[in-house]
């Protein structure tokens, strides 16, 4: 699936590339603070190894999800990208139909794509960040969990994007 010219082209509206897990342990204790300039406008990207930065780049245990992914409409209760610890914020996407796809985003420097692995169950963390509830709203619309199978570069603003399924 392609979106044609005709089509509102979707938006990459946030990239959020954080060098630390903020959150650790219970989340009654709350996350640690954020660190300055996690949230960019601009992120480098390494197939199979992750956002250039961030805090799974690299990791062998993470190497199928070291991409999130979500869809800005599924955002509840007034969060941001920086509450739900994705790294990609789409908007006009419906991200959470993805499991099992390819997904390319191209923001003007070559296409970038992604292998769709499986959904980012929300945790207990989202009704701390954002509030109650926040957990059981988000359930099945949490984002997607990615493998960068080409480098690129993505940038905020509009994005061309292509999903296909996996060969």
């Amino acid at each position: 699936m392609a979106v044609r010219d005709d089509e509102c082209v979707p938006d990459l509206v946030q990239l959020l590339v954080s060098p630390v897990q903020r959150y650790a342990g219970r989340p009654t204790d709350g996350p640690a603070p954020a660190p300055p300039g996690e949230l960019v406008d601009e992120a480098h990207i390494r197939a199979g190894l992750g956002l250039v930065g961030d805090r799974y780049f690299g990791k062998p245990a993470h190497r199928l999800a070291s991409v999130t992914v979500m869809a800005e409409e599924s955002l509840v209760l007034g969060a941001d990208l920086t509450q739900t610890r994705r790294n990609v914020l789409l908007r006009g996407v419906d991200i959470d139909a993805l499991v099992g796809c390819d997904l390319t985003l191209d923001c003007g420097d070559g296409p970038v794509v992604l292998r769709v692995h499986r959904a980012a169950n929300p945790c207990a963390w989202m009704d701390v960040t954002i509030g109650p509830g926040a957990m059981a709203a988000l359930r099945g619309k949490g984002g997607v969990r990615c493998e960068p199978l080409t480098d690129g570069v993505l940038r905020v603003g509009p994005v061309r994007v292509e999903i296909s399924p996996t060969a």
